[in-house]
């Protein structure tokens, strides 16, 4: 049964709800005589310049409330649950599925499998569509949000019924037809399985999808992670490199397509399939704007141009590379290794000491580096000479926190290795600073794990 109202957690100081005498405790019922049902209806009537709120106090005694506000302006209220409403689980048994690939006894949360529309807007999820409602849709459309990010993999009905392992999951494909036909943005991903959904099935897609232009604005196709922990699942093998080498291919003949007929690339191929096959990286331009940076497409490219860019300004400083070490996934090592020979080479000073980082926690197949675990740091890392400092990216730990994957923290790698380490996040600028030691401080770009959660819009 569903709950009335919606708890508020926090007052933020010097707020609207703190003007008109809102506390914990307090349960919202309506805004402007309308149930809020989640996130979406709470901010859509939040919006209105004159609002009328209807709360009910810890004893009973229900309020109405009046306030005149700026449009943009918030109530400065915080609710038991960031959606209001219940997170919705996925309904699928993809044969893919990352975390039905995870190893027993970690933390429960990481084996939470999200497919809720919603996470979509609020953080760039990306769903599968099977369990939208119409009425899911019809909120959507009536406030006309977006992007939405969706899971895709194939546009052959019986195909994505198999790979979802769910009956429905065909059906779905066509509440994309609903919000083209309305204007909703969209932007879609497509995990690449070898001999499942690649080649001749991967250009039906792509072709498939071009009915959807322009308000499915980009594709993004990522490789299948498999992980050690595959017993039982679909017996899935990695795709090799002359798969991704006939993958690249069709997807810049795909591209070379979509710009000539409407000036957008429209299909990207990820960073791991250029460095698996030793391509160079697309230039700046085909990347259409980096819209899908989360999915790993053009990261490498953005990084590369970012760091041109700071190296110029740590020239006129006259700057100097400090004596540290970065750790990193196998896959870009030897591009970290190569980016870091620039800025020495602008910038002088010793040699930076890159250390790639053998997924042994959840197999040698992994070779990213946002699945790096404290225990393979740790254990690898053991003797190694450091430098001052050690050099990890952000997206080794779990997002807003000081943890990595395996709930090992940051201060217990720095006492095992006996180093301080620094957590650098993933633009050029802060590359370069954190090389450099070029910082307000006049040490390091540092970035610690609660500076992010203070700040999760950065």
């Amino acid at each position: 049964m569903k709950k009335e109202g919606h708890v508020i957690t926090r007052v933020h100081p010097d707020s609207a709800a703190e003007d008109l005498g809102l506390a914990p405790g307090d349960v919202l019922l309506e805004i402007n005589g309308h149930r809020i049902e989640d996130i979406f209806d709470y901010q859509y009537y939040m919006e209105d310049t004159y609002v009328e709120l209807l709360v009910k106090k810890p004893d009973g005694e229900e309020w109405l409330l009046e306030i005149e506000k700026d449009e943009d302006e918030d109530l400065g209220a915080e609710f038991e649950n960031g959606l209001m409403d219940e997170y919705r689980s996925c309904r699928n048994k993809c044969m893919f599925c990352f975390i039905d690939q995870m190893p027993a006894g970690m933390r429960d949360t990481l084996y939470f499998k999200d497919d809720d529309s919603r996470l979509s807007f609020l953080q760039g999820n990306y769903v599968t569509l099977t369990n939208m409602s119409d009425h899911d849709i019809d909120r959507i459309i009536a406030y006309h949000l977006g992007p939405i990010n969706i899971s895709i993999h194939t546009m052959e009905p019986e195909l994505r019924c198999r790979m979802l392992h769910n009956r429905f999951a065909g059906e779905a494909l066509a509440k994309i037809r609903r919000l083209s036909d309305a204007g909703i943005e969209m932007n879609g991903q497509i995990v690449l399985c070898r001999g499942i959904n690649d080649r001749k099935h991967l250009d039906y897609t792509i072709e498939a999808l071009e009915k959807y232009l322009p308000h499915m604005k980009s594709v993004s196709v990522v490789p299948v992670g498999l992980t050690r922990y595959r017993k039982s699942l679909f017996p899935l093998e990695s795709l090799t490199k002359e798969d991704m080498e006939d993958t690249v291919r069709r997807v810049e003949a795909w591209q070379n397509y979509y710009f000539e007929r409407c000036g957008s690339h429209f299909i990207h191929a990820s960073d791991e399939f250029y460095l698996m096959t030793g391509r160079e990286l697309p230039e700046e331009a085909r990347y259409d704007g980096y819209l899908q940076l989360e999915n790993g497409v053009g990261m490498l490219r953005l990084l590369l141009e970012e760091v041109e860019e700071a190296l110029s300004a740590a020239a006129e400083r006259e700057a100097e590379v400090q004596a540290v070490s970065i750790a990193t996934g196998c896959l870009a090592a030897p591009f970290i290794e190569k980016l870091a020979g620039r800025v020495r080479a602008r910038c002088k000073g010793p040699e930076v000491r890159i250390y790639a980082i053998e997924n042994r926690f959840f197999g040698e197949k992994i070779t990213v580096s946002g699945l790096i675990t404290g225990t393979d740091l740790m254990e690898q890392l053991k003797g190694k000479d450091l430098g001052n400092r050690l050099l990890l990216p952000v997206n080794m730990l779990r997002s807003g926190e000081n943890v990595f994957l395996d709930d090992i923290t940051v201060e217990q790698v720095e006492t095992a290795l006996q180093t301080r380490v620094v957590i650098v996040k993933s633009s050029g600028q802060e590359f370069v600073d954190a090389l450099t030691g070029a910082c307000g401080t006049g040490e390091t770009a540092v970035y610690q794990a609660y500076e992010l959660k203070e700040n999760p819009d950065e």
